[in-house]
């Protein structure tokens, strides 16, 4: 099989403008920051964004400077969806008055997975319900990293963070990850997916979907976090494809309640792949590491029987 010149590839498919530029604070081999890069490279000029408080907020915006090129405006922890919702409805209200001149405009809400699944979800769900206009886009990192690494309800079973410490009577992170990208479908949104910046081509068109569905539109995507995470550096692609290939983050989509697979990465790796190097599953015993592989078997089966894939 003859590869495609992947050069000639991405000059195509990626927008050579950037809208989140740089002179940001993150920490090095922040994957989070590349997933945004990428998001608004596909969004464009015509974007305005809500963002919540969290890590992209705290290092992109040190008074007096900012690292956005488009209209940003920076809300409360809980509420990206509801500001979003507000430019929503004030944008529509301006152009039937002829005081705004009629034309698409990507309202983006952007935060983190405690901003989403924990303390956002109440304004998240509202949102999708009223059927707003507007693309969602969660990074997650699995934790509250901004505020020293704190476990929230998209920590994964077993993981060790500040709040959820290993001990004589704990195996780290107690409960399983939230499944937002299930609670988001329940919601009957024309559209809904996961991404991983360590397979930018798959972000970007997704990305690209989000910005053309007939209503509002989530984004799942996982963000890894060296700090938080406890990982190399230099590594943050690498551990995106590894969750990935093992089964543990798999890419999908779900366009007007039909389940599409991304990528098929069978045979998955095994869960031991992607932990190793991670230092917030050091501690784990090969009993609990033998139920994770075993519920990512499950969950991994369960998702391709929804996609039709055999």
């Amino acid at each position: 099989m003859i590869m495609p010149n992947i050069e000639l590839y991405a000059a195509n498919v990626i927008p050579k403008e950037e809208y989140a530029v740089s002179g940001h604070r993150a920490c090095q081999g922040c994957a989070e920051i590349l997933a945004v890069r990428l998001a608004l490279k596909a969004l464009g000029r015509d974007t305005i964004l809500t963002m919540a408080t969290g890590c992209m907020e705290i290092v992109s915006t040190p008074f007096p400077t900012t690292d956005w090129k488009l209209p940003w405006i920076h809300v409360a922890f809980e509420n990206a969806a509801a500001v979003a919702s507000g430019v929503d409805i004030g944008l529509k209200i301006l152009m039937k008055k002829g005081k705004v001149k009629k034309s698409d405009i990507n309202i983006v809400a952007i935060g983190g997975d405690g901003g989403t699944s924990d303390i956002g979800l109440q304004s998240l769900s509202g949102a999708f319900e009223r059927y707003h206009k507007f693309i969602y886009i969660c990074v997650d990192n699995e934790a509250y990293m901004n505020t020293g690494v704190q476990r929230s309800s998209s920590t994964p079973f077993g993981a060790m963070t500040t709040t959820s410490p290993p001990g004589k009577l704990s195996m780290g992170q107690p409960t399983w990850k939230k499944n937002m990208v299930k609670i988001a479908v329940a919601h009957n949104i024309p559209y809904v997916a996961t991404a991983c910046p360590s397979y930018p081509f798959d972000l970007i068109e997704k990305v690209k979907k989000a910005k053309m569905a007939d209503g509002p539109a989530y984004l799942h995507i996982l963000s890894v976090c060296p700090t938080g995470w406890r990982t190399a550096s230099d590594l943050s692609i690498r551990y995106g494809r590894l969750a990935v290939e093992s089964g543990v983050f798999p890419l999908y989509e779900v366009e007007n309640g039909t389940y599409r697979l991304s990528l098929n990465p069978e045979p998955l790796r095994p869960v031991t792949d992607y932990f190793k190097g991670q230092g917030r599953f050091r501690h784990l015993t090969d009993e609990y590491i033998d139920k994770i592989q075993k519920r990512t078997i499950k969950e991994w089966e369960d998702l391709k029987t929804l996609c039709g894939v055999k």
